[in-house]
């Protein structure tokens, strides 16, 4: 047996933090030595931070990523790491490397193949592909260095890397490297959060060990690193087609590691019973290092899922920790004192304040209540307190502003939930505001305005006239204003502009209506973890959403205003996810809700959505930054892009009008001949 100590490292990084990422990555290293680990792989680009964004093209950033790196060095005695940079070689191009040290020496630099290009990444707009099979050389301060494809020799143990990107692909790296004999694969990543992609990534990192007979580390980022990506901190050992051990996810640490004991020798059996081609050994990509590996007993090791990932609740835990962590890292990176919030006691800001409830109680179950302090040390208000409810008090400050328009049990929902969690509850009435501008306005123009004639236009100002009460609240206390838009409303434009949309992040931005809802429920009941529930929801989950800016004889509900939300969800999933036109997804509704919803009522919603989605799009590119969570993500900024002027559909809606007519006949359209 050769055994050695390994770990996958995770850090919660800043882009171009030098001296915070330095230090973490620095403490990440000394807490690996405290453990006896041999080999530590830590995350993509972790020395300068991944979501650097065109600062990539800066030589300043290139420069001071190198000295990072040199800084990093000295402390790597008795020990290998792995860490990541981006680099510029002599052909002027920049690329995503990941540098191998060994005590205290470089001893290289392997370069990234695939560069990630869909989704909300655009890597090729910033890096180079690297060609396989290549080795060049780069100077960094004396002394020359190889770069490339290179594997690593270590005293007998070969290291190769696949860099995130390069291990989500038919073709990945690996298959060279083990052809080359690769013993260990690391994988420093930095793969952006969506629902179940932890599931995704256990299946290519064991199918990788097995398929390659190595011993194979991962690693991600982790938090919310630059404002919209979320990391979750993932971290895996698997060896021969077996997972060693799995790390927590979404701490809210700075650093963390997850440690096994590899047997070297056990995966060169599997790999000896495999024939290559000698051609492919490519020795010229050979890179020779000495280290002393120590003497390592052998441990029992076995893989646990965490406590919550256990139920059949996985995606609302993940959307609580993911959102709930992204809040916290949005708060201390932006060094805000707090957020602001205007509750109206529907779902929307309800999510929203138990989102930052369970913000406050997440962070005490993974650091503790003074772990959060001293992350948050800039807000003295904090300091002296003892409990989560007292720190929320002063961490959310929430206002209800109602109208004649509005009900005493939003009022009630409202309240009930901001006292049971804590916050800070203002109440004030608006309703001479509304009256105001309304009357400024009635004089200008020679009339009243009525429902009859002006209905949008009296609904909207309700809206904006709370946007400037809150904005105070939040100039006051220097804090965040949370933008209470969900996803149905983004996609079709059923929000206010500078009303409900107003705010400087939009935490459920990325989340449906019909999901929120279901959500709501289970905080409530279940609880994230089955233990930490938020019982002020019952008296929302017992509402039916509405806008409350109709006079309440309208009983105006947002689903008579737009479409049943299950509805909304299936039309919006398979005409902006999967691009159908609107005839397909007609068909496809009448396959979900066959029974359910009639033909004339399914028409109509997938022409109105069509319509509202193409009139929208300007509302669209003016949302406050929201969180990245699945690939239904509607935000033309990171994820879904579409044209602010186009022609709506019109001949597509047509056709759709015409197949419901009945008048589609197959006739010759798309086909050719003689």
């Amino acid at each position: 047996m050769k055994l050695i100590k390994v770990a996958a490292g995770v850090v919660n990084q800043i882009p171009m933090a030098w001296e915070h990422n330095r230090r973490t990555i620095i403490d990440a290293i000394e807490d690996a030595k405290r453990q006896d680990v041999s080999i530590l792989c830590l995350p993509e680009l972790c020395i300068t931070g991944y979501g650097c964004e065109d600062m990539f093209f800066s030589n300043e950033l290139i420069e001071q990523a190198k000295q990072s790196l040199l800084e990093i060095v000295p402390h790597t005695g008795g020990i290998i790491v792995a860490v990541s940079l981006p680099l510029r070689l002599a052909n002027n191009r920049t690329y995503d490397t990941a540098c191998l040290i060994a005590d205290k020496r470089i001893l290289g630099f392997v370069c990234k193949q695939v560069v990630a290009n869909n989704g909300i990444h655009y890597e090729s707009r910033w890096f180079q592909p690297w060609t396989a099979g290549v080795r060049d050389e780069i100077q960094i301060g004396e002394f020359t260095y190889p770069v490339g494809d290179l594997l690593f020799d270590v005293s007998g143990v070969k290291i190769g890397f696949e860099i995130c990107e390069d291990a989500w692909i038919a073709n990945r790296p690996g298959r060279s490297l083990h052809e080359r004999g690769v013993d260990i694969i690391l994988n420093p990543s930095a793969s952006h959060f969506s629902f179940f992609k932890s599931v995704v990534r256990e299946r290519f990192v064991i199918d990788g060990s097995r398929a390659f007979g190595v011993s194979y580390i991962y690693c991600n980022l982790l938090g919310n690193e630059s404002g919209r990506a979320i990391f979750d901190g993932d971290a895996m050992i698997a060896a021969n087609g077996q997972l060693l051990v799995s790390g927590p996810r979404f701490s809210y640490a700075d650093h963390m590691l997850v440690c096994a004991v590899i047997d070297v020798d056990d995966t060169r059996l599997s790999q000896v019973q495999n024939k290559v081609n000698l051609a492919y050994l490519y020795p010229n990509l050979r890179v020779a290092a000495q280290f002393d590996f120590p003497k390592i007993k052998p441990v029992v090791q076995k893989p646990e899922l965490e406590y919550w990932e256990r139920g059949n609740h996985l995606k609302e835990e993940e959307f609580a920790r993911a959102v709930a962590l992204a809040l916290f890292d949005y708060l201390r990176k932006s060094r805000s004192h707090g957020f602001v919030l205007s509750l109206s006691g529907g779902a929307d800001s309800s999510a929203i304040a138990a989102l930052v409830s369970l913000m406050i109680r997440l962070a005490d179950e993974s650091i503790g209540l003074d772990g959060l302090k001293k992350k948050l040390s800039y807000i003295k208000a904090i300091q002296n307190l003892n409990t989560v409810e007292e720190i929320c008090g002063v961490l959310l400050t929430t206002i209800y502003q109602g109208t004649e328009n509005s009900s005493k049990d939003t009022l009630h929902s409202a309240e009930s939930l901001a006292k049971s969690i804590g916050a800070t509850f203002y109440n004030i009435n608006i309703n001479g505001l509304v009256e105001t501008y309304t009357k400024l306005i009635e004089d200008q123009i020679g009339r009243k305005l009525s429902w009859d004639t002006d209905d949008i236009a009296l609904q909207n100002i309700q809206a904006r006239v709370r946007a400037p009460s809150a904005w105070l609240l939040a100039n006051i206390h220097n804090a965040l204003l949370l933008s209470t838009s969900n996803r149905s409303e983004a996609s079709v434009g059923y929000a206010t502009m500078d009303g409900d949309t107003a705010g400087s992040i939009s935490p459920i931005a990325g989340i449906d209506k019909h999901y929120l809802r279901g959500w709501l429920r289970w905080a409530e009941t279940e609880g994230v973890g089955g233990t930490i529930k938020v019982e002020g929801l019952k008296a929302v989950n017992n509402l039916q959403p509405t806008a409350e800016l109709r006079p309440l004889d309208k009983k105006q509900t947002d689903e008579e205003d737009l479409m049943p939300y299950e509805v909304l969800n299936a039309i919006e999933k398979a005409a902006i996810r999967d691009k159908q036109s609107p005839k397909e997804v007609m068909q496809h509704m009448e396959v979900i809700f066959d029974r359910q919803y009639n033909r004339d009522q399914l028409y109509v919603s997938v022409d109105r959505f069509f319509r509202l989605w193409s009139r929208n799009q300007w509302k669209r590119e003016r949302y406050a930054p929201s969180f990245h969570l699945d690939d239904e993500n509607v935000d033309p900024k990171t994820w879904c892009r579409f044209p602010i002027l186009s022609s709506g559909f019109e001949k597509e809606l047509a056709e759709l009008k015409e197949y419901v007519d009945g008048k589609d006949g197959p006739g010759r359209k798309g086909k050719i001949g003689f």
